[in-house]
């Protein structure tokens, strides 16, 4: 089976799971660092081995226009290209659709894109992406979905969700098409429909009705509310198919993580430790601590006490401070090695604590001592 569960928390919707792929298994729930261009910023893949990455995130739209679709053919695949025998997710390009604003148009057919490097415009449809996205032999494959972006009328989520749901099955279509070959990947829907309850049970119906391997939530973390987020992910995760792998797009605070855990959800992304690590902000187990504050000047505490990273086990506050403060390029390595590590490390306190069925304890002492400040 390509999805099992192996342990449940007793107070919540917490579960531990075992998603096998032919590259290795992916324990969750898992953070999947995101590597947009076919890199995760600052770190190589060596050092993600070693901080433990299970498998990271790529990009279809980026990666489609640099290096473009004849280099990583020339490789055989994505992983060989950039030096990747882990698992790899590809993102189908929709969310490109919502960050680059006016550099699109979206008909019944497919999305007209702009380039954002040259300015020349080129059209991918549903199959097309999944034909991207087979060349690159990435091991889950996102089909290509549209979301209005926020704030949005009903009508625009309504709209949006009906072209997702269109695209979807197509993309459907084609990929089980072309796995008549016998390729062993996996392809996810995205659930759409704004902050609308009903059109997300609409749309998780619609794509449920699909037998995709697993399904997504996306739409969020793009400006909406505290509120608002929280009331989505209450109302569509418990909902979601038990039987197959939920995951959260491209959310990513160690809050957003624990609600989102709490009610089901097994896998993330998000630009957010390797963001802040480049801006010298480093989570910690005691909340975030921003690296260039010249409080930090003599401090001779590695970055989190209880952290047994590289940067830690190593490295000063005060000497982090002064790397950042010069512009040296190992500021940015140092700090990702240890927001990588620490969310790494959180998700597998996370499992650890599923298993023992003390998730809901685990949660509410690590958002005491989070909340603490450093």
């Amino acid at each position: 089976m390509f999805f099992t569960v192996l342990d449940r928390d007793k107070q919540s919707q917490a579960r531990c799971g075992l998603v096998k792929t032919r590259r290795g298994d992916i324990e969750t729930p898992i953070f999947m660092p995101v590597g947009t261009a076919g890199a995760v910023k600052a770190l190589i893949p060596a050092q993600l081995h070693e901080i433990g990455a299970q498998v990271i995130l790529g990009n279809s739209y980026h990666l489609y226009l640099r290096p473009g679709m004849e280099v990583i053919k020339a490789f055989g695949s994505l992983h060989a290209f950039i030096g990747w025998n882990k698992p790899i997710l590809t993102d189908s390009g929709g969310f490109q659709i919502f960050s680059i604003k006016e550099n699109f148009a979206v008909s019944e057919e497919g999305v007209q894109f702009k380039s954002h490097l040259d300015g020349s415009t080129f059209f991918l449809t549903p199959e097309q992406v999944v034909d991207i996205q087979n060349l690159y032999d990435s091991d889950i494959q996102m089909v290509l979905d549209y979301f209005a972006g926020y704030p949005a009328t009903r009508e625009e989520d309504e709209q949006a969700m009906a072209t997702t749901h269109q695209w979807a099955r197509r993309a459907r279509r084609r990929f089980l098409e072309t796995g008549e070959t016998g390729r062993p990947n996996f392809q996810f829907a995205i659930i759409q429909g704004g902050l609308h309850t009903d059109l997300r049970q609409q749309s998780l119906e619609e794509l449920s009705s699909l037998d995709f391997d697993g399904y997504a939530v996306g739409g969020l973390s793009v400006g909406e509310t505290r509120e608002e987020f929280e009331r989505v992910i209450c109302f569509v995760c418990p909902r979601m198919s038990q039987a197959k792998p939920r995951y959260l797009m491209g959310s990513g605070t160690p809050e957003e993580i624990l609600l989102a855990v709490e009610h089901g959800i097994d896998m993330f992304d998000c630009v957010l430790p390797t963001r802040n690590a480049r801006n010298g902000c480093l989570f910690t187990s005691r909340g975030k601590l921003s690296i260039k504050n010249e409080r930090f000047k003599f401090d001779e505490k590695p970055p989190d006490p209880d952290c047994q990273c590289y940067t830690c086990r190593n490295f000063s506050r005060a000497y982090l401070r002064h790397l950042y403060i010069s512009k040296e390029i190992n500021a940015s390595i140092l700090n990702s090695i240890h927001n990588i590590h620490f969310y790494l490390d959180f998700m597998s306190k996370i499992r650890y604590s599923i298993k023992l069925k003390k998730f809901t304890e685990f949660k509410k002492n690590f958002l005491l001592s989070y909340q603490e400040g450093v």
